[in-house]
């Protein structure tokens, strides 16, 4: 029997074990030395130190030499090692085909042969982000990744998009091979009988003897912190990063009333006129350090708040605009039924755009009786101007929307 040694460092499991998954997948990038494959599966699922990860389907990330290697080397008849180690080990079905080799595309869409440019970088990037999105947007399915093949690119874009759309019950791991055994193309997996194999030097060893050290590597996980449409649509990996950026960095809120635009969290999108003025109330009292509001009450139309809501309905509508529909709805005033409708509907658009990190841009109600309304941000994160023009923080407000000077 193999002499084998099985370790686990830095483990990091939750409940249920990713094992317990309908769906198990390991995930690969490889470049020409297709063994990562079989050597991280028999760490998985045939000696694992803790509850095996026996994966119901092999996914390898490569180029398109990488990905002939892999062809030839583990899905022939001969020596067709995959084939080979289920039935030494007698694992079960798992699905691994050569639709399950996925070749990396340059600009042209045509295969890559190898990553050298800055553009091909972008294109690896861009591809091995999509594939992880697309099988972590599967709640059944639990990963279990490997980033110990290919380049050095490959294995840090596949174990940063893990960091970006992982799970609680997805992995990372590296394997590590007992040496000589590391040095030889020809070493595939520990065998349960002897097999002997020549190494570099011309010095024979036994592959029963060899050992095997899966090393699983925490990662913290940004998924939370993404919009909606990047976890539900397809999205480039610069423009995933640089909205993880954007979630952890301190919030700010520029409002361009003229185009009906905001930016949040470094996202510009569009606001309905009617949502985008009850935002400008709450904005405008941040900005000058206001006390929270009370909402209208259902059953009495509020004066008051019918005055500070068309103002800014004003300055969105704009000189032109037309708003006999909104001033016929407010005749008597503003009522609780109004304010909640469109705060409700605001809420809703923010938490699409900007996923968990819409929480800083959305109007607290103080959460406790009676119920106050503010919009929890610090004065100086508060702009109002051209959102086209304002490409830093030195943008200042623009004169199609002025901000009104605090009492």
């Amino acid at each position: 029997m193999a002499d084998i040694q099985i370790t686990h460092a830095n483990a990091m499991h939750t409940h249920p074990h990713p094992g317990d998954y309908p769906r198990r997948i390991l995930v690969a990038v490889t470049g020409l030395s297709p063994q990562i494959v079989t050597e991280t599966l028999y760490a998985l699922a045939v000696a694992p130190l803790g509850l095996p990860f026996v994966p119901t389907e092999i996914h390898l990330i490569t180029t398109r030499g990488g990905a002939e290697k892999a062809r030839l080397a583990l899905l022939s008849d001969e020596p067709g090692w995959f084939h080979r180690l289920r039935r030494d080990h007698a694992l079960p079905a798992i699905r691994f085909t050569d639709d399950s080799i996925h070749i990396l595309e340059d600009a042209a869409g045509q295969p890559l042969d190898d990553i050298r440019s800055p553009e091909d970088n972008r294109r690896a990037a861009d591809g091995i982000t999509e594939i992880v999105r697309a099988f972590t947007a599967d709640a059944d399915c639990a990963l279990h990744v490997s980033i110990a093949g290919g380049r050095k690119t490959m294995g840090f874009f596949l174990g940063y998009a893990l960091s970006l759309y992982g799970r609680p019950q997805d992995r990372l791991s590296h394997v590590l091979v007992s040496t000589p055994f590391e040095s030889s193309n020809g070493f595939y997996y520990p065998t349960p009988h002897s097999h002997v194999l020549e190494v570099p030097g011309g010095r024979l060893v036994d592959c029963a003897h060899a050992q095997i050290t899966l090393a699983e590597l925490p990662f913290v996980s940004l998924r939370h912190g993404l919009p909606e449409a990047l976890l539900t649509g397809r999205a480039g990996y610069n423009q995933t990063v640089e909205a993880a950026r954007h979630a952890l960095a301190p919030p700010e809120l520029m409002l361009d009333l003229g185009s009906r635009r905001v930016r949040a969290a470094g996202k510009t999108f569009a606001l309905p006129p009617a949502e985008l003025a009850l935002l400008s109330v709450f904005a405008r009292r941040a900005q000058c350090g206001e006390p929270p509001l009370a909402a209208p009450t259902k059953d009495a139309p509020d004066d008051d708040w019918k005055t500070r809501y068309l103002i800014e309905r004003r300055r969105v509508a704009g000189v032109l605009g037309d708003l006999d529909h909104t001033e016929r709805s407010l005749r008597g005033g503003m009522d609780g039924d109004y304010f909640s409708t469109h705060l409700s509907k605001l809420k809703k658009i923010l938490h699409h755009q900007l996923g968990a990190a819409a929480t800083p841009y959305l109007i607290s109600d103080g959460e406790r009786r009676p119920r106050r309304y503010r919009l929890n941000l610090r004065p100086e994160a508060i702009r109002y101007g051209e959102i086209d023009a304002a490409t830093d923080a030195r943008t200042q407000s623009s004169p199609q929307s002025p901000v009104e000077k605090c009492p």
